[in-house]
């Protein structure tokens, strides 16, 4: 095989998680909120979600996340020079929760900042890790999805408080030469991703504060029905830009993952593409709506319980107010 052939790819060596400690089912949130379990099954597929408590923070669920997924890669936190940490709810204004997590894990060198594209952050910063590792400037990466939405809820807007959750999820990625065929079992990594925003869609899903106009974080408003809508009809022009840079089809996929935002959107746009039900990963029920982490969340448990195996074919994909949404294929 001659040097031409050689490319790098960025390939998932390891995938962790983290859950804060407290888990609220629908029943409890019964107590608080004018809402009921059927209600929220129903019209999401939820019936329990993760609230962090004192002492856990974005940072702290995060590393924890972090240091999963590097024992899985059996990976030491100083051979890791890249730290990538999509959130929306980062511990401070600043410093970003990423150099606070490579400052826990002891890592003094490379680079560490954060990403913000809301529920499409994970894929976002799948995307620009994967550009720094095919680049040859870094050789490792963490790719880290940490979110405490729980603390930017109006726990009296019913529509919206039941829906998310908080967590984190963690991926490896190391730069590797690869010599094998395009599209080859062999050819591991991620093979594309597609990346879209449009910001005239603000006032369909936002929080109504921050640094520059309230001097507070604000509360998570949202217009339920526009975004169902959005989700449905626009998301999928991403993934069949993958599907087309690629040439890889719904049948060769092994495992869908998509963003864990409502069980209705997930099996509509599973739907739409021609994807079998039996392809897609689902984890809503188990952790609600985790923003950027419920991709690598997601993930972890399918890895760990063995449905995701090396040389399965995978597609991400999600979407974030703005609006961001992207998509990506990894050959795991």
């Amino acid at each position: 095989m001659t040097q031409q052939n050689k490319r790098l790819r960025s390939v998932v060596k390891g995938v962790g998680s983290a859950l804060p400690q407290r888990c609220v089912s629908n029943r409890e949130l019964e107590q608080t909120v004018d809402t009921s379990d059927e209600w929220i099954v129903q019209r999401t597929g939820i019936k329990q979600r993760y609230i962090a408590g004192e002492g856990e923070t974005t940072s702290t669920l995060g590393a924890a996340a972090a240091r999963a997924a590097l024992a899985k890669a059996e990976c030491a936190a100083e051979d890791i020079d890249l730290i990538i940490c999509a959130t929306s709810t980062p511990d401070y204004t600043f410093p970003s929760s990423a150099t606070m997590i490579q400052a826990e894990l002891g890592i003094t060198k490379g680079v560490a900042f954060d990403l913000q594209a809301v529920c499409a952050g994970f894929v976002f910063a799948v995307a620009t890790a994967d550009k720094f590792l095919i680049s040859g400037s870094h050789k490792r990466a963490l790719v880290i999805g940490s979110e405490t939405f729980s603390r930017i809820l109006d726990w009296q807007d019913r529509t919206t408080c039941v829906l998310f959750g908080d967590g984190a999820g963690a991926i490896v990625l190391e730069a590797q030469e690869s010599e094998a065929p395009e599209g080859s079992e062999s050819d591991r990594g991620v093979l594309t991703s597609h990346l879209r925003s449009d910001g005239r869609h603000r006032a369909k899903l936002y929080v109504d504060g921050g640094p520059s106009t309230t001097q507070t974080a604000g509360h998570l408003r949202m217009e339920g029905k526009e975004v169902f809508r959005f989700a449905v009809g626009h998301v999928t022009d991403v993934m069949r830009d993958a599907f087309a840079a690629t040439g890889v089809t719904a049948d060769d996929l092994d495992w869908f993952v998509p963003h864990q935002a409502n069980r209705r959107i997930i099996d509509a746009s599973a739907q739409k593409l021609g994807i079998a039900p039996e392809k897609v990963v689902t984890t809503v029920q188990y952790h609600g709506n985790t923003s950027a982490a419920s991709i690598p969340l997601a993930l972890a448990v399918a890895c760990e319980d063995g449905r995701i195996k090396r040389g399965d074919l995978v597609m991400i994909e999600a979407i974030g107010g703005g609006f961001t949404w992207g998509a990506a294929i990894i050959r795991w």
